[in-house]
Formats: C-alpha cells, sequence, structure tokens
C-alpha cells in the first residue's frame, strides 16, 4: 500500500482540511473550496470589507462562514439563525484579527523557520490531529513515518490532498505560531513591581473612622428640576468619548400571531384521538409501519429504557399502563402525542463488559476492510482458545481491532468497556448485554464486525419500558393563517405613513411595539425575530417610512421606521435617559450646598437638612461603602486625605446626595494579601496572559481603518 494510500485510510480530511476551531482558534483558514471552486458569490469581485487597505472577498468570506457552520454542526451544535449570524461576526472579527496582527508581525520581523515548522510537525508538541494519523499500533507517535508521507505529499502535483496540506494546513499552522510569537512578546513586556504591590496592599488595608451627615438628592423632587436639550448636548460635547456609537435603527410595530389557535390544537386532538384504537390493536410488528403511515414525529426506538431516563410528560401514567395500553393525546412541548407501552421488564441499569472486536469495516469510513467469512472464522478461532484456558485480555490487546482511540480503545484495556448504560452500544450488543447475565459470553455480529462478548457486571436492576408515540406537531391551520395575514395586510396598505400607522394603532386598540438598535448586519430583530429582509428593508428607508407585511417565524409584522442613528457621537435625544439624572442630581447638589452654606458643626448641618449626624468606624479605602447611601468614591478620596483629619467638610457632592464629613481617625487592618512576592508574580502572569487579548482587541482594532460593507452584499 502506497503511503499517501495509508494517509487516505487514516482519516485525512481531518488532517488536509483545516486544524479546525479548537486547534486555531481565530485563526482557522479554509480549505472547504479551492480557488477555482464556486460558491454563492462565486465569479463575483465583491468586497465585503477592507481592513489597512486588505481586502475580504464575498467568495472568500463565504467559505470561511461554510467552514466554521460545519465546524459547530459537526460539534452538535444547531445552525440556527442566531447562531448563523454569530459564525458570520466570527469570520468577521477574524478577518480584522488576522489582519491587524500580521502588520505588526511583519514589522517586527517575527518569522518562523523551516527547522522550526519541522519540529511543529515532528517534535514532543505536533498537533494532535496530525499525531493521531501516525501514531502506530503501540500508541507511540512514529515519526519517521510521518517525515516519510509528508516528503511524498510535498512532491505531489495536481493532487487535492497535497494541495491542501501545502497552501492549507501548513500556512495556517505557522500563522498560529507567529501570532503565538507576538503576544507571547506582548505579555513578556509586562511588569508589576514590588513597590506598587506595597502601595496597593497598603491602601487596602487602610481603614477610617468618619461622623458624617448625608443629605439624599431625593430630598428635592425631581419635578422641580428641568433638565434643558441644550445642557444635554453640552455634557455629551464635554465627554464625547462616553457617547460613542455604531450604526443603528429604530423601529416601531405591530405584529399579528399566526400560531395555533385554541381551535386549531383541539382539532388535532381529535385526530389523534380517533387513532387510538388502531393504534392500541396494531402489533408490534408493525408499529414502525402504522407510526410512518400516520406522519409520526418520533420515529419508533426498539429499546427499552428505564425510568430515570425517560423524560416525558405524564410519564407515570404511562407506565402504569397494561402491555399494548395507549395514554393520551397529551402536550409535549410543540407537539400533541399519543403514548403506546409495549412491554416491560426488569434490566440492569449499566452493565460493565469486555470484548475482541475482528473488524469487517473501518468504522470512520464505513469501507469494507475484511471479508465476513474470514472475520467469522477468526472470532470462532479466538472463542475457542479462550475456553481452552487463555487469557481474555492477553487476546483482547493482541488481537481486537477496537483500538481507534487515542488511548487505543478498549484493546489496550485488554477488551474492558468498563460501564456503560442502556442503548450506548449496537443494538445486537446491547441487548445480549443488557438480556444476559454476569459471566455469559457470546459471539455477536454488528454492523462493525464479530464480537466476542463477556459480561462482567450488572448493576442496579429496575423497571425498563419499550414505548411507542405517535407525534404531530401542534401548527396553525390555513383559516387561523389566513385571519392573521389578512388583518396584517389590510393594516400595512391603510398605514402608509407615520401619521395613518400611529392613528390605526389607535383606532384599532392594536399594541404598538418598539425595537432599538439595530445594526446594519444583523439577523435578528430583538423581541420580533429572525428577519434578514426586514433589517435590509430598515437600512434602505427614511424615518417615517411604513413597511409591507413581513412574515416573521408564526407571525406577521408591519415596520415602522422610527430613527436612524448614525456612527459617531450620540444625539442629545438619544443621550438624555443616560444624561439627564447626572445633570438633575448636580442641580440638586448645588441647591444642597447652598441650603447648608459654611457650616460650623455637624449638628448644625443636620439640623438646617432635617437628616440626623451618622457615624462609621470602618470605612474602607478600597470600597468606601455608607450604610443607606451606597459606594461612594469621590467622597471617601475627602476621607482618607490626612490634611482633612479632624475638620469639618465642606459639602461634597456624590453619587446618591451631598456629605458633609468630618474624619475621626485613620488605621490600618491587618493585611491578609499574605506573601508579597507571589503576589506580585501572580499579578505579573494575569497581567501577561490578558496582554495579548487587550492589545488585539482593543489597540490594534482601534487603531485600524475598517470600512465593512456586509449589509450592502448579505
Amino acid at each position: 500500500m502506497s503511503i499517501i494510500q495509508r494517509i487516505r485510510d487514516k482519516a485525512a480530511w481531518v488532517l488536509f482540511i483545516a486544524i479546525g476551531v479548537a486547534l486555531l482558534g481565530f485563526l482557522v483558514q479554509d480549505a472547504f473550496v479551492g480557488k477555482s471552486g464556486r460558491g454563492l458569490f462565486a465569479g463575483n469581485a465583491t468586497t465585503v470589507g477592507v481592513v489597512n487597505g486588505k481586502k475580504l472577498e464575498a467568495v472568500d468570506y463565504e467559505k470561511k462562514i461554510k467552514q466554521a457552520e460545519d465546524q459547530y454542526q459537526s460539534m452538535g451544535y444547531p445552525m440556527n439563525d442566531m447562531m448563523r449570524q454569530n459564525v458570520r461576526e466570527q469570520a468577521w472579527n477574524q478577518f480584522i484579527s488576522e489582519t491587524t496582527i500580521e502588520e505588526e508581525v511583519d514589522k517586527l520581523g517575527i518569522a518562523v523557520s523551516s527547522k522550526e515548522l519541522d519540529d511543529m510537525l515532528f517534535g514532543p508538541n505536533a498537533p494532535e490531529d496530525f499525531r493521531k494519523q501516525f501514531t502506530n499500533e503501540q500508541g507511540i507517535y512514529d515519526v519517521n513515518a510521518a517525515k516519510n508521507a509528508i516528503a511524498q505529499l510535498r512532491k505531489q502535483k495536481n493532487n487535492s490532498m497535497a494541495d491542501n496540506f501545502n497552501n492549507v494546513y501548513l500556512p495556517a499552522l505557522v500563522n498560529n505560531r507567529l501570532h503565538e510569537k507576538f503576544l507571547s512578546l506582548l505579555g513578556n513586556t509586562t511588569y508589576f513591581p514590588k513597590w506598587m504591590l506595597e502601595k496597593l496592599n497598603s491602601d487596602n488595608s487602610s481603614m477610617a473612622s468618619v461622623s458624617y451627615v448625608h443629605v439624599p438628592y431625593t430630598t428635592i423632587t425631581d419635578s422641580t428640576i428641568k433638565v434643558s436639550d441644550d445642557e444635554i448636548a453640552a455634557y455629551v460635547n464635554k465627554h464625547k468619548e462616553e457617547f460613542k456609537q455604531e450604526e443603528s435603527r429604530s423601529i416601531a410595530y405591530v405584529s399579528f400571531d399566526a400560531s395555533p389557535s385554541a381551535a386549531d390544537t383541539a382539532d388535532l386532538r381529535n385526530k389523534l384521538a380517533s387513532l387510538m384504537k388502531e393504534f392500541a390493536a396494531t402489533p408490534e410488528a408493525d408499529i414502525n409501519a402504522f407510526l410512518v403511515r400516520n406522519g409520526t414525529q418520533s420515529n419508533f426506538v426498539d429499546a427499552y429504557y428505564s425510568k430515570t431516563v425517560i423524560q416525558v410528560p405524564s410519564k407515570d401514567s404511562i407506565m402504569a399502563l397494561p402491555k399494548g395500553g395507549v395514554f393520551g393525546p397529551y402536550q409535549d412541548a410543540g407537539s400533541l402525542t399519543v403514548a403506546k407501552k409495549l412491554d416491560e421488564k426488569t434490566m440492569p441499569d449499566s452493565v460493565r463488559a469486555r470484548h475482541i472486536l475482528i473488524a469487517t469495516v473501518d468504522p470512520r469510513t464505513g469501507q469494507p476492510i475484511l471479508e465476513d467469512s474470514l472475520a467469522k472464522k477468526r472470532i470462532d478461532s479466538i472463542k475457542t482458545v479462550i475456553e481452552s484456558g487463555s487469557r481474555f485480555d492477553s487476546l483482547a490487546k493482541k488481537l481486537s481491532d477496537d483500538r481507534n482511540t487515542p488511548d487505543g480503545g478498549s484493546a489496550a484495556k485488554g477488551g474492558d468497556l468498563g460501564y456503560f448504560p442502556a442503548n450506548q452500544m449496537a443494538k445486537e450488543f446491547n441487548d445480549y448485554c443488557f438480556n444476559g447475565k454476569t459471566g455469559d459470553k457470546k459471539i455477536v455480529k454488528t454492523q462493525f464486525g464479530y464480537h466476542y462478548i463477556e459480561i462482567t457486571d450488572q448493576k442496579s436492576f429496575n423497571p425498563a419500558y419499550k414505548i411507542a408515540y405517535l407525534a404531530k406537531p401542534i401548527v396553525a391551520s390555513q383559516e387561523t393563517d389566513d385571519k392573521a395575514s389578512g388583518l396584517a395586510s389590510q393594516f400595512a396598505s391603510e398605514s402608509r405613513n407615520a401619521k395613518s400607522f400611529d392613528e390605526n394603532v389607535k383606532k384599532r386598540n392594536y399594541n404598538k411595539l418598539l425595537a432599538t438598535d439595530i445594526k446594519p448586519n444583523d439577523m435578528n430583530v430583538p423581541a420580533l425575530g429572525s428577519s434578514r429582509q426586514l433589517v435590509k428593508w430598515v437600512y434602505d428607508a427614511a424615518t417615517g417610512d411604513v413597511s409591507e407585511m413581513f412574515t416573521i417565524d408564526n407571525k406577521y409584522a408591519v415596520v415602522m421606521l422610527t430613527e436612524i442613528n448614525k456612527e459617531g457621537t450620540m444625539s442629545p435625544a438619544k443621550a438624555r435617559p443616560l444624561i439627564e439624572y447626572i445633570i438633575r442630581n448636580q442641580k440638586k447638589a448645588d441647591q444642597i450646598k447652598k441650603k447648608i452654606g459654611t457650616p460650623a458643626t455637624l449638628e448644625a448641618v443636620a439640623s438646617a437638612t432635617n437628616q440626623q449626624v451618622s457615624k462609621t468606624d470602618s470605612l474602607s479605602f478600597a470600597r468606601p461603602f455608607f450604610m443607606n447611601a451606597g459606594q461612594e468614591g469621590k467622597v471617601g478620596g475627602y476621607v482618607f486625605n490626612p490634611a482633612t483629619k479632624g475638620k469639618i467638610s465642606t459639602p461634597v457632592a456624590g453619587n446618591g446626595g451631598v456629605y458633609v464629613l468630618r474624619t475621626e481617625n485613620v488605621y490600618a487592618k491587618q493585611n491578609e494579601a499574605g506573601n508579597t512576592e507571589q503576589q506580585r508574580l501572580a499579578m505579573t502572569q494575569n497581567q501577561k496572559s490578558a496582554a495579548g487579548r487587550g492589545v488585539v482587541e482593543a489597540s490594534l482594532k482601534k487603531a485600524a481603518t475598517i470600512k465593512d460593507n456586509r449589509s450592502k452584499i448579505f
């Protein structure tokens, strides 16, 4: 067999497609479609975006998305609209990160030599997926076999496998190492000096005893304080960095529910009830055909499950049925179900067994590897040898084909599979183990080949049940759907501008709902549902425009664009909810300060403001918390100023009110921080770990020139 064929037989799909999310993280490269491949945007040079002059074309962006979606699906994640949007954002952010870091890598002259690349492939820390391809039967990474195979691959021309390895896998591996070096370089610039830690510990151990009068802002009614638009605008202009915004849109909408009505549910319930008699009379051998014929949502599983495993509504009622009895219809999430109890028997909850496998197919590819008759002769011979006194575990280690896992499979453990629950193994294997008894041995054939099985233990015997389910989803009838769409269509036709939209909402007593901060690349509209078509309409519309009817999930919606927010600084109107209370409290503070005047004593302040003198003996510098007032950093700063000790303060405006204070004493509590040097090293290490992430996500991205055209294409 050629080396290339050997690699193919050893799951080359995993090796030569890509390292994948787990290995390369945000550096994963696309290998699903070559440069000449065609996708949704093949042949279209439309640019999705530009980062520092580097373009990302739509066809390449699409391939990255496809690769990530396939990766997530292979790990069992559902690929719904929300997940797709997350994948799209990941692919875009990956491009930004790659581009910005690669520029820095080039500037610094960071490189990966050919010797270093060889060490990455053939050294002790070779990528896990690569090592697996060349791990021998003893579980050892065969470096020579790997080198020989790769040497041949590098010589291949016009070979897709070699092309993927040379042009996708290796560049991805190199890029990953370059980025690791760059982030490591950043991390190693971190230093946390000892004096800073000592100062931090000193501050954190500082405590104070303080007497004070707190005049809450709530003593002045909000309605008496007016905040003008000019005051809001002035505050925004003074704090522009705090009020930056992305481009977004806001909408008002009316939705018309097209979900199943009570009548739809009742109609389905009656249809299922009419099938119960036939369901009950159907023999077990014909159950699957009955369910398929009647359009069940739940396929029949010919297996027994313990009560703890069965998780359906009304399971106690189902289990109490006689054999052949039916129960229902009952509601299970969005379906109505009728259950039939086919059988009941006592079985173990888990079994321990060992086996020797003579495989007839490769479990990874499904390709035949040994003739059935030859496999049967081998397993018969193994059975005979064991019955003659040979050790089961010794033969399993030498002869079993169950070794295709990183730990060597059960073969490395003498065939031992450990304890496993019911219905985890192939059906024939499972049925023998759970229907037999401890000590039994038998040859069993499955889809993988021939097994010689010994049941070594069985635990926790309990009742187990075989149940068939006739389940149908509750769906809206045509009548229900027509009614909702008719109302939506009528409302849309009569509400062609903002004025008529609002008038019709009021006249028909509809509920007008709002959705804000809809971004250009969103697929989902908060509270309304997933509709890329709606988002695209929103970005083509003008303020006050009203849409035609949109179908979204199980409802229809008519939408009015209410607000356009351009990228940059928030408008005073949008910023008002965030700022108004701050300016209002500032005005309240001025009134309270004027009322207090120049205080001579705390008692005089208390009398003038109708408050009381309070005292705390344990105010912390690190967390200056005042009882019934909350945390007050600015006020705490005054308390711990050495120059203010024993003096009556001028009024200090805090978060929740105005304070007048007198610091009685400042002292230090016992420092429980531990060894200072260990602290310093720990904090330095934490800063090193965070340095790379912080630079990539903040500094580099913030400094980059980024143009995002995705919303215009997708």
